[in-house]
């Protein structure tokens, strides 16, 4: 009995170690440089001294490049916190001779489970995806906003909000024997009335996330796609425009939504 108590007292232990943030441990060196490549990007890069280089790459977010600043510096750490919520810890040390020059990064080496919220963030990434794609079988909750063009057909099913984010249900049903092949799905608030007079304004609204096929709807099928929006409302004067262009194709769809419709957006309950 004894020696079974004391198994589950060492198991215990070694369960509490793991389950502890381990900060890794890196080499860098002065004469070459070592890539850290993150699954999410990078929102906020700390150095422990200045003998550690690190400098983000603008054409790729999630990418970090490290240097030694000069040679036999003390043991120091770097810190990393991206877009999802997630932090990176490193021991950082001076080697002349690094094995490894590219560290690629997954969500299980942070030291925390993406608990981590911005200022005036809107969704974190993962749940922007996990929103998105669990709409995408809903019932159909929305009418009266469709459009077709020989036969096939484009309708908003469901307008759903969180937080500060409104989520587009779109079907395309294709009732042809030709696949259907999309060039780009946009989104523009638009004036109702064009005015001679004055300059019409169109501003274009870039998705935050987009789920489900927005390549191509095959022939007698339909596909379900989500879009996540940043929230907004229209005056009367305008509204949401969106135009579904055929590649090489003239089946071109336009749907119109007005502000009636934005505001009867159902609220999505938080995630579980």
């Amino acid at each position: 009995m004894k020696q079974f108590v004391m198994l589950i007292f060492v198991c215990s232990i070694s369960l509490f170690a793991l389950s502890q943030p381990v900060a890794l441990r890196m080499g860098i060196t002065t004469d070459k440089t070592t890539s850290l490549l993150f699954p999410a990007a990078i929102r906020h890069v700390d150095l422990g001294t200045p003998d550690v280089l690190a400098q983000q790459v603008k054409e790729a977010e999630n990418l970090l490049l490290v240097k030694a600043g000069q040679a036999d510096f003390k043991e120091t750490n770097l810190t990393v916190v991206t877009a999802d919520g997630r932090l990176y810890s490193f021991k950082v040390v001076y080697d002349p001779s690094p094995s490894m020059l590219v560290h690629r990064l997954s969500a299980c080496a942070a030291a925390n489970n993406a608990d981590i919220t911005f200022q005036g963030e809107l969704l974190k990434p993962q749940d922007l995806e996990a929103y998105c794609k669990g709409i995408l079988d809903n019932h159909r909750t929305m009418r009266g906003i469709a459009d077709a063009s020989w036969d096939v057909m484009a309708r908003v099913d469901g307008i759903y909000i969180k937080d500060n984010v409104i989520f587009y249900q779109l079907l395309l049903f294709n009732q042809s024997t030709i696949n259907y092949d999309v060039d780009f799905i946009r989104f523009y608030i638009r004036d109702k009335k064009k005015s001679k007079r004055t300059a019409n304004q169109e501003l274009e609204v870039k998705p935050l996330h987009v789920a489900g096929n927005t390549t191509s709807v095959e022939g007698m099928s339909r596909s379900i796609v989500s879009f996540a929006l940043q929230k907004f409302t229209l005056p009367d004067a305008k509204y949401l425009a969106i135009e579904i262009m055929e590649k090489n194709g003239g089946r071109h769809l336009r749907l119109r939504v007005n502000h009636r419709k934005i505001v009867r957006a159902q609220v999505l309950p938080n995630l579980q």
